[in-house]
């Protein structure tokens, strides 16, 4: 990874499913590259159980990117196979490198049933098993008769899987998990971490990663998908609830036999515990960024505290501070958008301090969320019933962050974390970049002085965002008294003659 470089994720849960997603990357391609973006990861791009209007993540089938007519529709919510295969040449054109995103755990959307033995399994333990075993007809036949055999002659059957949470012959008031007794197992495969005793099973149909078979059907379905679009990295969903033996093996298989060079980053939603992700981390021996989540939550609950929040603690217990080099930071995602599975979205008014702090330091990959850089609204049900209406605008002081990032966040750093309420830190430039100070405040308007270096004595520095009129003089020892307005952030660089 070169210096200095941004990914956005170019998604958001609630884009319309009108299949204009595919050309509005096309559309857009020019502006992200003079924005600084230099990665963009984009949605699962193949066929999924609601068809037209799935985001992707409840996988049927995963050779359908907008091809064949499979559940009620040929484009998927995003657009045509063509369309997207345009889009990533687009965005190559722009030497913008394309993430795809990888969803391997689990399939939906069925083509037939089969009776299968399983046992109930208890939802918050999954390794306590609390019947014997018997028989129910579960959704573990997929054949796809649409596409027919076209790529691939590959059938999922009950070997394919090792759990399911609902049954043909099974009344909805009885719905549970059953694991799924095959020729591989009668129990959940080895995972990372022990949250619900194991949690393997997920959602859906839940792939069976001991049976060779998938193994090599997944790798076919690898070369095939590099070959057909043309991506340079991955993004890998649920990793807490796939063994990781599977993705060094895949992983592996992908940089020997398809593109050498592949980027890996791995989604592992630990809320709290950065040492989950450091035992996964040592699990895959490295292959794989992780997505800092307990980072993410710091920048949560640092927007609802407000000045209550200590800052001098905001890298605390994070991936940042213990692999600062496979980190992927991020303020906001798909997943913790209000009313999502994981909402934990952070408040506007804190969105500016939690990009400053991702893009103008030395440490971390980050990541920018599409509703942050274009602003989003839509409707949901609350949890009352009731129709909410969402707004999340777009974060004004973004663009001049990320083109800060790219012309002043350089060289070595210098940290000033020594008050709760207002810290910053100094970038030194280096022979090509002048550098920046940076400060942040989440309580009252403040200072601090801190110093830039003995070459800028005399000298004037403003803010590049342009919250502070006034300009700040270097005196004879490199020092300036920067300011900072009330909860806010300013970014102070040197003024041109």
């Amino acid at each position: 990874m070169a210096l200095n470089e941004v990914m956005i994720q170019f998604f958001e849960w609630y884009y319309p499913a009108d299949g204009s997603l595919w050309k509005k990357v096309s559309q857009e391609a020019e502006k992200l590259k003079k924005s600084g973006i230099s990665a963009v990861w984009l949605p699962p791009a193949y066929k999924g159980c609601s068809g037209g209007f799935s985001e992707g993540y409840d996988v049927y089938d995963l050779y359908d990117l907008g091809e064949f007519d499979q559940k009620g529709s040929v484009r998927t919510k995003y657009g045509t196979k063509e369309e997207y295969i345009s889009a990533i040449n687009t965005l190559h054109q722009q030497n913008i490198q394309v993430y795809v995103d990888i969803v391997l755990n689990h399939k939906g959307g069925a083509d037939g049933t089969e009776k299968v033995m399983v046992r109930k399994v208890n939802t918050e333990n999954r390794n306590e098993f609390i019947s014997a075993p018997f028989e129910i007809e579960a959704n573990t036949k997929f054949n796809f008769p649409n596409r027919k055999k076209k790529y691939s002659d590959f059938v999922w059957d009950y070997n394919c899987f090792t759990g399911v949470d609902c049954a043909k012959n099974v009344q909805e008031s009885e719905k549970c998990i059953y694991s799924i007794i095959n020729d591989y197992g009668d129990d959940w495969e080895e995972v990372v971490g022990n949250e619900k005793g194991n949690y393997d099973y997920l959602m859906f149909s839940d792939i069976e990663f001991r049976n060779p078979s998938v193994r090599e059907e997944l790798k076919h379905w690898g070369k095939w998908y590099y070959e057909t679009v043309g991506f340079d990295g991955v993004r890998l969903d649920a990793l807490k609830h796939i063994s990781p033996d599977f993705y060094n093996e895949w992983i592996d298989y992908m940089r020997i036999n398809v593109k050498p060079d592949l980027f890996v980053v791995g989604e592992y939603w630990a809320f709290d515990d950065v040492y989950v992700l450091e035992e996964y981390i040592k699990a895959t021996e490295s292959r794989v960024h992780l997505f800092d989540v307990p980072l993410h939550y710091n920048f949560h609950h640092a927007s609802k505290a407000g000045k209550e929040y200590d800052l001098r603690g905001i890298f605390n217990h994070s991936l940042l501070t213990i692999r600062p080099d496979l980190a992927i930071t991020f303020v906001e995602n798909h997943d913790t958008q209000p009313f999502q599975s994981l909402e934990s979205s952070v408040d506007a008014w804190f969105k500016p301090l939690a990009y400053a702090f991702i893009l103008l330091r030395q440490e971390g990959y980050p990541c920018v969320f599409y509703c942050d850089f274009y602003g989003t609204c839509y409707a949901e049900k609350g949890h009352d019933g009731t129709d909410e209406h969402v707004t999340m605008p777009k974060i004004s002081v973004l663009d001049k962050l990320l083109l800060a990032r790219q012309n002043f966040a350089w060289g070595e750093q210098y940290d000033y974390f020594d008050e709760a309420n207002c810290i910053g830190w100094v970038r030194k430039g280096d022979e090509s970049h002048k550098g920046c100070v940076v400060l942040v405040s989440n309580g009252e308007k403040n200072q601090k002085t801190m110093q830039v270096g003995i070459e800028y004595a005399g000298k004037y520095f403003i803010d590049y965002l342009g919250n502070n009129k006034s300009k700040v003089l270097i005196d004879k020892n490199g020092l300036g008294n920067f300011k900072v307005n009330a909860g806010s952030v300013a970014v102070w660089v040197l003024k041109d003659k």
